[in-house]
């Protein structure tokens, strides 16, 4: 026989405390003297007592549940971006549904249908691109979007165009004149920023050599392939780490030397980088600070705050590492 679910009541009676007193003391909330608090959650953990979520949420409105959305779990960022998201939702008691779009905007509005359908009090999206492909079915949930830039969201970025010129100058400081830039895709505007930003600053020191553009993969099109295997470029900055570590793999196929023939520096700072042969110098995005704002922002709006969509911009930093030599 299935064993009697322990009640609330059932906890209240037994740690010898009032029900409203209990509830407090297991949803972190209300008046309550740390000892009783300690008291009746170590009578609550002998019990065995578990919340009953799905009356909690018939009782309050919210299911304790948020949705994150990204557009490729394949790419190692976005499990790292995920963790940081789940770990700041967890300290607020709230769970997390984890889902991604395989980079497919088609699927961006499916996929947050199924999340709506669960229950989710809100949702942080990183959208595939800049556009509001959901509008007919979220109109009326909390959502934050986080590095991309939609019309009518609160946005959490990062300085990406500040990023772009701390790559290019540290590669100009290193004594490289003949620069390539090779992007992620151009339309969002996060790849532009940073892309546009080390394309002014590389001009305005030395020369451009190439600016091509490829997928945020390690396989490279075509075109880079060809920029690569021209060597005009004594050093190259990639728009992700993703794609520079295609760069070092291209290059130790064709025999070129890096850093010692071609510098390379990338951006996200992806748990990868530091691992790669030679370890990849990059931009680190601020990826705590960044879902820590996303997901208290959240809450903020599932709150019934309103702080007028906000786009919120935190620094970035270029961490040195092996991949840039001083030119020859």
């Amino acid at each position: 026989m299935r064993k009697k679910r322990v009640t609330l009541k059932d906890l209240a009676k037994a740690a010898g405390v009032s029900l409203a007193s209990a509830s407090y003391a297991v949803n972190k909330t209300g008046s309550l003297g740390e000892d009783t608090r300690t008291h009746v959650l170590k009578v609550a953990e002998e019990l065995g007592y578990r919340q009953n979520l799905a009356a909690r949420a018939t009782r309050t409105g919210r299911t304790g549940a948020i949705g994150f959305v990204v557009p490729d779990m394949t790419n190692p960022f976005f499990p790292s971006l995920a963790q940081s998201i789940v770990q700041r939702a967890r300290q607020s008691g709230y769970s997390v549904f984890v889902t991604d779009t395989e980079g497919d905007q088609a699927q961006e509005e499916e996929v947050v249908r199924r999340l709506i359908d669960r229950g989710v009090d809100g949702i942080v999206w990183f959208p595939v691109k800049d556009e509001n492909s959901i509008e007919k079915v979220a109109a009326d949930l909390p959502i934050i979007v986080i590095d991309r830039t939609v019309t009518g969201f609160e946005c959490i970025q990062a300085d990406y165009a500040e990023g772009g010129r701390l790559a290019a100058d540290y590669l100009l400081a290193a004594g490289h004149r003949l620069i390539g830039v090779i992007a992620g895709p151009m339309d969002v505007r996060s790849m532009r920023d940073r892309c546009g930003a080390a394309s002014e600053a590389i001009e305005r020191g030395g020369a451009l050599a190439y600016s091509v553009e490829n997928a945020f993969s390690t396989e490279l099109s075509g075109d880079v392939a060809s920029a690569i295997e021209g060597g005009a470029a004594t050093a190259v900055f990639c728009g992700s780490d993703l794609i520079a570590i295609g760069v070092m793999k291209l290059a130790r196929k064709l025999g070129i030397a890096v850093p010692d023939q071609l510098a390379i520096v990338g951006f996200d700072d992806i748990p990868w980088a530091e691992y790669c042969t030679p370890a990849l110098t990059t931009i680190e995005m601020p990826v705590d600070e960044m879902a820590a704002e996303a997901v208290d922002a959240l809450l903020r709006k599932i709150d019934g705050e309103n702080e007028s969509n906000r786009r919120v911009v935190f620094g970035v930093n270029l961490i040195v590492r092996e991949s840039v030599l001083p030119a020859k």
